[in-house]
C-alpha cells in the first residue's frame, strides 16, 4: 500500500482533517484518518459513526463490515465504532434512510466530489453521549 499522504489534508468545514480513529484504525492508508490518493478507487473519505442499521443495510448491499476478517487485520465493525467509509456507499445509504451519523471533522474534503454538504451536514454527529441530536 503507498504511503500516507502528508497531513496536510482539510476536512469538508475547511479545517484541518482529524483522525477518524485508530481503534479500529481505519483509512484506506491505515493511519487513523480518511486520507485519500489516486489509488484510493473506493474514495474512503467519509468518517461516519457505525450504527447497527447501516450495518445491516451494508451486509444485505454485499459488503459486510461486521464480520472480522482476521487475515487482512480487520477486526469487523460494531455500533459506535468510528470508520472512514466510501463516499458513493455512504450516499447510497442515506438516499435508503441508513445514513450512519458523519464526523465531519474527520472526514476528506474531496467526500464534497461525491456527497452534498448539506446532506453530510444534516446527518452530522454532534457528540459521544450515546445520541446523535439533529
Amino acid at each position: 500500500m503507498p504511503a500516507s499522504p502528508a497531513r496536510t489534508a482539510r476536512n469538508v468545514l475547511g479545517g484541518p482533517l482529524q483522525t477518524c480513529s485508530t481503534r479500529p484504525l481505519t483509512g484506506f492508508f491505515r493511519d487513523g484518518c480518511c486520507n485519500t490518493a489516486p489509488e484510493d478507487l473506493g474514495q474512503h473519505t467519509i468518517c461516519v459513526r457505525m450504527t447497527a442499521e447501516f450495518l445491516a443495510f451494508s451486509k444485505a448491499a454485499g459488503n459486510d463490515l461486521s464480520t472480522p476478517v482476521p487475515q487482512y487485520r480487520f477486526p469487523g465493525l460494531k455500533p459506535g465504532d468510528r470508520w472512514c467509509l466510501c463516499a458513493s456507499r455512504w450516499v447510497e445509504a442515506m438516499e435508503a434512510g441508513a445514513a450512519p451519523a458523519v464526523v465531519l471533522e474527520a472526514t476528506h474534503e474531496r467526500a464534497l466530489e461525491v456527497a452534498n454538504l448539506a446532506d453530510l451536514r444534516y446527518h452530522a454527529w454532534i457528540g459521544d453521549d450515546g445520541e446523535n441530536k439533529r
